[in-house]
This record gives structure tokens, C-alpha cells and sequence, in this order.
């Protein structure tokens, strides 16, 4: 399995994966990824972000199977946030997303104080691995975000 950055060509595979995901959850609806404007457009919108990334898990067919972002959420804070960590489900359970949040982490220290998400409680194994990896729990959002649909936020310290 390789980990690299996000290509163009990968942003149907990566953007069928979200949706898929998001609709066995029922949080194919309003205020969660599944309605994000750059969806269709990740390598784009990352590349063109400051102190952002996007990373894309791939298997030996060469098949996009999961992807996790960095990009900043409140810079004046040195705050950015963990965003779109999905999995496609026939390679979950094997450490993959723990192997992309530590991409995802170790390019963040290097850019940010703070790590901040939001998920759902319904993603249950996602808010596992978020305790796992240290982040804590927070009990209302951090700041001004547009997936006011999800219920679980959290933050870890980078320094």
C-alpha cells in the first residue's frame, strides 16, 4: 500500500469514496462532506491551499482506497484541522487509517500548534481512533465551520 499526495486523477475515485461512506451512515445530507463545494475537486483545493495536503492510500492495482487532509482552520491560532479521513470498507480494520492520520500528523506539526476535527458519534470506529491517536474530546465545535450537522468534536496538541 503507498501513501502519496493527491493527483487529479484521483479526485472521482476519492470523492466516490466520501459520498459512499457518508450515505451507510445516512450523513449523505446537508452539513456534512458529502455537500462540500471542492468534493469533486480535492487535489485542487489542497494544492491550492496554503500549509494544506491531501494524501491518497493506494493499493498494488494501483486503486485509490482511502484519503485524510490537513488544512488550516484558524490560522491566527495555529489551529488546523483533520479533514476527510475515509477508507473505502473492504480495507478497513487493517491499520490503514491509523498509517494516513500519521501522515496527516506528522505534516502538521511541522505547520501548526493545534489539530482539530469533526465527525459524527454514528462513526463510531473514527472516534475510537481519535481517543487512540490522544486527540480530546471537546464539548461544543471549535470555531466557525460548515458541517454543522456533525455532533463529536476534537482537538490535539501538536507542540
Amino acid at each position: 500500500m503507498e501513501i502519496r499526495e493527491i493527483e487529479v486523477k484521483d479526485n472521482q475515485a476519492m470523492a466516490e469514496i466520501i459520498k459512499r461512506s457518508l450515505e451507510s451512515f445516512k450523513l449523505d445530507i446537508p452539513g456534512t462532506a458529502y455537500f462540500d463545494p471542492q468534493l469533486g475537486e480535492l487535489a485542487q483545493f489542497y494544492e491550492q491551499e496554503e500549509c494544506a495536503s491531501y494524501w491518497v492510500a493506494v493499493n498494488e492495482a494501483g486503486e485509490v482506497v482511502g484519503g485524510v487532509g490537513i488544512a488550516a482552520f484558524d490560522r491566527e491560532q495555529q489551529v488546523c484541522e483533520l479533514q476527510k479521513l475515509y477508507v473505502k470498507p473492504e480495507f478497513q480494520g487493517q491499520g490503514l487509517a491509523v498509517k494516513l492520520v500519521n501522515v496527516a500528523l506528522e505534516f502538521a506539526k511541522k505547520h501548526y500548534d493545534y489539530c482539530y476535527l469533526e465527525t459524527s458519534t454514528k462513526l463510531e470506529a473514527a472516534n475510537r481512533l481519535y481517543d487512540w491517536f490522544g486527540f480530546d474530546q471537546l464539548d461544543q465545535p471549535y470555531g466557525q465551520s460548515s458541517h454543522f450537522t456533525m455532533d463529536a468534536w476534537y482537538m490535539k496538541d501538536l507542540r
